[in-house]
């Protein structure tokens, strides 16, 4: 979890629309506080920047950890994990028939979703439930 600022922690949290910006999931369908994330580790020379911080719930933080790049299996190249903070998640990501899959349309995307564990059995049912929401997924 990072230390920055509260006015920085603010902007974040409003440019993130509130929500995770791996899986999507809205700060008020969680029982925590979604976590400022830094998309470049800070273990690895990342800053406490705005343009390399984004929300992420603790299941895509813990698992993304100081990674930034992973195998594609289809390609069997390189990848960088999606950044949410310079991207468009639906350039990247499509969800399933039964919204509680996402599927990586890219290596970008089949990096981020294998690395980050995105379709696990707990994420997919907590899916299921979050479904029955006005909230879940977004529509955008």
């Amino acid at each position: 979890m990072s230390n920055v600022s509260t006015d920085l922690d603010t902007k974040i949290r409003k440019l993130a629309n509130n929500r995770c910006g791996y899986c999507l999931v809205p700060q008020k369908l969680l029982s925590y506080k979604l976590e400022i994330e830094h998309i470049h580790p800070k273990a690895k020379g990342g800053k406490d920047e705005i343009d390399n911080l984004w929300l992420a719930c603790r299941q895509c933080n813990l698992n993304k950890g100081i990674k930034i790049d992973g195998l594609d299996l289809i390609t069997f190249e390189q990848a960088k994990i999606f950044n949410p903070n310079q991207r468009k998640w639906s350039e990247h990501f499509v969800w399933d028939e039964s919204k509680t899959k996402i599927i990586g349309k890219t290596s970008v995307g089949r990096v981020t979703v294998s690395i980050l564990q995105l379709n696990n059995e707990l994420q997919k049912t907590a899916r299921k439930f979050w479904k029955m929401t006005a909230v879940f997924p977004p529509k955008d």
